[in-house]
């Protein structure tokens, strides 16, 4: 075999260098909660970044809709939270939203989660809850408490329907006493322990949404003395079995 020239000489050097690291894991969408029917929020939870700055993406499509959109606002609601405002909110559409994390050496995708916006109202809790004692027309004390509903609920104009439920405990109790009250904001509770100090809280839920967290606690010292010069009777446990 016949040799017809010499190898040329090496060309100059090149470099890489190869990141450390490793792809994000997957992303998980924890939940997406609407206060009002009007907007909703969804929050995830970010896997291993995988020793990189990892980036998240929410994209989102609506059913009948072959279009795939990116999260509108990701400030609004703080990290890790997407935030859809009444633009970019729809009733009576079915959403599909995944979560997607992004690094230099790769990327993962959350499990799809399907979101109906009727069915992740949860308002607020109720505000303003009052107590104070009153007397009957025959003299009997009974405790009256009121609150309003959740500033952010349009109740007014039957936009939003909520009921409500208290819960009631003396100051020194273990255990509450939880009484279901209806549409209504306001309740009578015609049995009282003179001398007693109770704690009163109150929270609402849409028709097809969930229970509202528990509003601020509130206290009252019931008074003794005359006030209390009738017999007790426990009126209290009655109204229960009648609301229940």
């Amino acid at each position: 075999m016949l040799n017809h020239g010499d190898w040329s000489e090496w060309s100059s050097g090149g470099y890489i260098q190869i990141p450390n690291g490793q792809p994000p894991g997957r992303p998980e969408l924890l939940r997406c909660r609407s206060p009002e029917k009007e907007t909703f929020t969804c929050w995830w939870k970010p896997g291993s970044d995988g020793g990189l700055p990892t980036n998240y993406t929410l994209f989102y499509s609506k059913e009948g809709d072959r279009s795939i959109n990116e999260c509108p606002d990701y400030r609004t609601a703080g990290p890790n939270s997407c935030y859809f405002d009444k633009k970019h909110t729809s009733l009576w559409a079915i959403y599909n939203i995944t979560i997607k994390a992004t690094n230099k050496m790769g990327s993962n995708i959350s499990e799809p989660q399907y979101v109906d916006v009727t069915y992740i109202v949860q308002p607020d809790p109720p505000v303003n809850l009052s107590l104070e004692v009153k007397k009957q027309v025959d003299g009997k004390p009974y405790l009256l408490l009121k609150w309003n509903p959740p500033p952010l609920a349009d109740v007014k104009s039957g936009w939003l329907t909520l009921e409500y439920r208290l819960r009631l405990k003396p100051e020194d109790g273990e255990e509450w006493e939880t009484i279901i009250v209806g549409q209504q904001t306001q309740y009578k509770l015609f049995s009282l322990n003179p001398g007693k100090k109770y704690i009163a809280q109150v929270h609402c839920k849409p028709d097809h949404g969930e229970w509202s967290e528990w509003s601020s606690e509130n206290y009252i010292q019931i008074p003794g003395g005359e006030l209390f010069d009738t017999p007790f009777i426990n009126y209290f446990k009655i109204e229960v079995n009648l609301v229940y």
